[in-house]
């Protein structure tokens, strides 16, 4: 008996990959002390990989030529994306790292938009991102904030390349074996910054629900959301992300929104409705 696949339309799909992402990030925060940025990346990624590894068991030997020039490079890139966005976030606050991360798909958007309402939402989005960015900081690590920038450029790669595979390949054999090279990239890195010396059986509980929270099950929803939505409607979406880590930082860090923030959080609401509202089918 073939099993039934639980279809979640796209734009739900994305919704709940955020609030996944947002509530993951929260462990990874009460990890980097202990672990460090390369460590907890590295456990959060091997994990990951082995779950979604027994969970669709992916036959590397059927994978076609066409479909592993896409799905390497699908995996570096989304491995690569986690590893420097957990480096910036070690240096500079989580909020301004997410806002210069989402530089990358916001290009994506603009570069995909062909019609002046997609430049309005993505104009909009923009202004939302401006507005949430704490300008003000006048004592931001530099290396942190190239970290973030970089991030921004893997995240670009991943929705473009995540497009690509997802229509030539299945949702979960896709995400499956990408994460496998995903894992093979960070791993070392893992190792080699000496956190696993400090690992005990409480932090590998808290790694394999990071790794669910913020990789296997996100991961899997954004395979599935990029083979039905444009890239650019994909990326405007995540524009989410920066208004979604602020909210989770003032539910569970009680760190009050300013007025900017909130305007910031409206426009970035409005942006992805209206993309979605008005996506060509």
């Amino acid at each position: 008996m073939k099993n039934k696949k639980i279809n979640i339309p796209p734009i739900p799909a994305v919704l709940l990959a955020i609030i996944s992402v947002q509530c993951g990030a929260a462990i990874a925060k009460t990890l980097f002390p202990a672990l460090g940025a390369a460590a907890a990346a590295s456990l959060r990624i091997g994990i990951s990989a082995l779950i979604l590894l027994l969970a669709y068991r992916p036959n590397l030997k059927m994978i076609t030529p066409a479909q592993w020039k896409i799905v390497v490079p699908y995996g570096l890139s989304l491995g690569a994306m986690n590893l420097v966005f957990y480096y910036a976030i070690e240096r500079i606050p989580i909020g301004l790292a997410v806002t210069l991360e989402f530089i990358g798909p916001l290009l994506v958007a603009i570069f995909g938009s062909k019609r002046l309402v997609d430049y309005c939402w993505v104009l909009l989005a923009a202004l939302g991102i401006i507005l949430i960015a704490p300008w003000n900081n006048t004592k931001v690590d530099s290396l942190g904030v190239l970290f973030a920038l970089a991030a921004g450029g893997f995240w670009a790669a991943y929705i473009i390349l995540g497009g690509k595979i997802s229509k030539i390949m299945d949702d979960g054999k896709a995400v499956s074996t990408g994460m496998l090279f995903a894992g093979i990239l960070i791993l070392p890195f893992g190792f080699f910054s000496s956190g696993f010396s400090n690992l005990t059986p409480t932090f590998l509980g808290m790694g394999v629900a990071l790794a669910l929270l913020s990789s296997a099950i996100p991961f899997t929803l954004e395979m599935k959301a990029l083979g039905q939505l444009p890239p650019r409607t994909f990326s405007i979406l995540m524009s989410l992300e920066p208004a979604a880590a602020s909210i989770c930082a003032f539910i569970f860090l009680q760190e009050k929104l300013s007025l900017y923030e909130i305007l910031a959080v409206v426009c970035v609401v409005i942006a992805s409705a209206g993309s979605t509202l008005t996506a060509k089918k």
